[in-house]
């Protein structure tokens, strides 16, 4: 049995643990939720901050940053799940994909950028609003985490991405972001939009946020992610959530558990050389 596989089943097993019995007997489920922070590695004292959060936060930890291989095994010595944050287009340095390279270039920068991430366990795009729209290049890097047991959350920073939908596809488990807590980075808004992920929860089951090592949200997360089992949210580990979705989209993304994809039939070109 694969470590990916273990992963799982383990998962798994903590969502059974985390329902709770009606009065019938039957098994209900209380809203889940699941927060990665992103750009993680290039200020020591705010990645100690969310290290410290007393719960299952997902670190993204940019290949290209100063600190990244010591964060990520600081994360995973805590148990922190650790995800390689994927430099792509626009984001540019010597790890991003970028359209117009080789399949032979990008695979090379792949897993340099892995190498630099020690124990990432799975992977989400770092901008990458022009690459996870190419359906050549989302072809390509599936397959590629697929062999190497790692994950894939589609960060979706633009909305014509096929990312998930082609991780979909092949079976590869993924997931995809709901909520970016941050895009506005006052402290009134990232608590209006974790307020807004705490709905959607109760809504649709599930929610998958996004952050990052902002002060803002690090003083709303640390306000607020203690309260949650009050308000009768479970906040679990991505690959648990990963599990409890089962690869399906939500209504946002999809319709009957399926990615949308947009209306192109021609993938963005590139040039092999």
């Amino acid at each position: 049995m694969t470590c990916a596989a273990r992963a799982l089943i383990g998962a798994f097993g903590l969502l059974l643990s985390l329902g709770s019995l009606a009065a019938d007997g039957s098994q209900t489920q209380r809203p889940r939720l699941s927060l990665i922070i992103d750009d993680i590695g290039n200020n020591p004292e705010r990645d100690r901050r969310v290290l410290e959060l007393s719960g299952p936060v997902a670190l993204a930890v940019l290949p290209d940053s100063l600190h990244a291989d010591e964060v990520a095994r600081a994360a995973s010595r805590a148990g922190k799940t650790v995800l390689l944050h994927m430099p792509m287009a626009p984001a540019d340095g010597p790890y991003a994909w970028r359209p117009g390279r080789p399949q032979e270039e990008l695979q090379a920068r792949l897993k340099a950028a892995l190498a630099r991430v020690p124990h990432a366990r799975g992977l989400n795009n770092h901008m990458g609003s022009q690459m996870t729209a190419d359906p050549q290049a989302m072809a390509w890097l599936m397959p590629e985490l697929q062999q190497r047991h790692l994950f894939f959350v589609d960060s979706r920073t633009n909305a014509a991405t096929v990312a998930a939908a082609e991780a979909q596809r092949i079976g590869l488990a993924s997931l995809s972001r709901d909520v970016f807590l941050d895009h506005d980075q006052s402290l009134q808004a990232v608590a209006r939009e974790f307020e807004r992920a705490v709905k959607l929860a109760r809504r649709q089951g599930s929610v998958v946020m996004i952050g990052h090592p902002h002060l803002n949200t690090l003083a709303v997360l640390e306000r607020e992610l203690p309260n949650l089992a009050e308000q009768g949210i479970d906040w679990i580990d991505v690959p648990a959530m990963i599990a409890l979705r089962g690869n399906r989209a939500m209504a946002a993304h999809g319709k009957n558990g399926v990615y949308r994809t947009p209306p192109q039939t021609q993938p963005v070109a590139h040039t092999l050389r």
